[in-house]
């Protein structure tokens, strides 16, 4: 809200009023019984220099009826009041947690770790959208619902782990789960962010079928590939049995994981969305800072003026002005025809 102090008059016409004055100041000089403005006689000798007295209470009534025909004018003072809504656009992120999402080429931890940070990030940037999460690998599970309240979007987002779903990267299944639930959104807006480092190798529902349901419903799909520059091995922390002790241990395996390129930009262009692989933690800041600024979030602004009276000190002083005649008559500087 902008301070107040925007001058403005309801009713200005009340100030031609205003050019009456002078003329009416001229008849009093000219012929001084003139109307109801009649100047009182000063109380005894004038003299030279007492004459201010005689036009005293004349002039006080006419700068009474002055303030008066101001008042008229209804001054007033306006705030400007700025109304803004925003019309939230509806996001599903589809974020892959197979096992190979574990891979050691994103510093300072993996890709699924620099992912997850990458799209806490993203969603602080979306403070007026409604946003909802999918996690998958062999199956897909909505791990939260399209909402706006950040915090437990984090605190999901936080739990995330490799061992939630059965390994495998089903991207048809995703897609459809994300898809129903921005099927009923009533946001004009509707958009899934796919963000994986595989091929689709799981699921009953494959990645093209996922893709047209999407087009029919008008969701458009951001695809984002993880993966390296050259599509060559990389380590994989794998659990292993030791054949000396027997137990199940962790060990980095190199491993070739390549980014199904083809598949992901297919299902962003028919979908009106785009395609990028991300081969570093860097460039996957930047493309999902890029899908940020993509999708612009509408915002209308109202903006309207509140106004106050602000004519009551001019009715004050019109009144005192007003009595001024008579209090001078009553110190005797003046006395009443």
């Amino acid at each position: 809200m902008i301070p107040p102090g925007f001058p403005h008059l309801n009713d200005p016409l009340w100030l031609l009023a205003l050019l009456l004055l002078p003329w009416i100041a001229w008849r009093h000089h000219r012929e001084p019984a003139f109307g109801a403005l009649r100047t009182s006689r000063v109380v005894g000798n004038v003299g030279t220099g007492g004459a201010w007295r005689l036009h005293l209470p004349f002039y006080a009534r006419l700068l009474a009826l002055a303030l008066m025909f101001a008042a008229l004018a209804r001054p007033q003072l306006g705030y400007a009041v700025e109304e803004s809504k925003t019309q939230g656009i509806d996001i599903q992120i589809a974020l892959d947690i197979s096992g190979s999402m574990a891979a050691e080429d994103y510093r300072p931890n993996n890709r699924l770790s620099v992912a997850k940070q990458v799209v806490a990030e993203f969603i602080d940037r979306r403070p007026s959208d409604r946003i909802g999460l999918v996690m998958f690998a062999g199956k897909a599970m909505a791990r939260a619902p399209l909402t706006t309240d950040r915090d437990m979007l984090h605190r999901v987002l936080a739990a995330v782990d490799f061992n939630d779903t059965p390994d495998g990267t089903a991207i048809g299944v995703a897609l459809a789960n994300a898809a129903a639930r921005l099927q009923k959104s009533p946001a004009k807006s509707r958009v899934i962010i796919l963000v994986t480092d595989g091929a689709n190798n799981a699921g009953e529902i494959d990645p093209a079928s996922a893709a047209a349901v999407c087009s029919g419903l008008g969701i458009k799909v951001y695809t984002v590939g993880v993966g390296t520059a050259t599509n060559g091995p990389v380590l994989v922390p794998f659990p292993v049995v030791d054949p000396f002790t027997g137990q199940r241990v962790m060990r980095r395996v190199p491993m070739l994981l390549p980014v199904d390129e083809p598949l992901l930009g297919s299902i962003a262009k028919r979908t009106g969305g785009r395609f990028w692989k991300a081969t570093d933690a860097g460039s996957l800041h930047r493309i999902l800072g890029e899908i940020d600024r993509l999708e612009k979030t509408p915002l209308q602004v109202k903006r309207y003026v509140r106004y106050r009276e602000a004519n009551a000190p001019l009715l004050w002083a019109s009144l005192g002005f007003l009595l001024l005649p008579l209090a001078t008559a009553g110190a005797r500087i003046t006395a009443e025809p």
